[in-house]
């Protein structure tokens, strides 16, 4: 899971804030808790990887992994812009759902 700002999202990873690596999830669902995130305006990618530190894909770029981002926002011609997948933190606790497409 990352936290991405708006400068490095086309490129996931690049402008980074938070990475977090879960190893072991409970059936469907992993629950990530970021700590020391300042207010302001951020968007999540999702990756569920095969361990390999990279998101495979195809020939044409196609993931061949699960992937998501904040918002739900799935694009089939690649990652959605940051305006679709943003949201605004304002510092206190907050709960997001983000499902992946496989």
């Amino acid at each position: 899971m990352i936290v991405i700002s708006p400068e490095g999202f086309s490129k996931i990873g690049q402008g980074t804030t938070k990475t977090v690596i879960i190893k072991k999830t409970q059936k469907t669902q992993a629950r990530c808790d970021f700590a020391d995130i300042p207010p302001g305006t951020y968007a999540i990618a999702v990756i569920h990887e095969n361990m390999n530190g990279k998101l495979d894909t195809n020939w044409m770029g196609i993931p061949k992994e699960g992937y998501g981002f904040s918002n739900t926002t799935i694009d089939e011609f690649g990652a959605p812009a940051f305006s679709a997948a943003s949201f605004r933190y304002d510092g206190q606790n907050l709960n997001l759902t983000i499902e992946l497409k496989y």
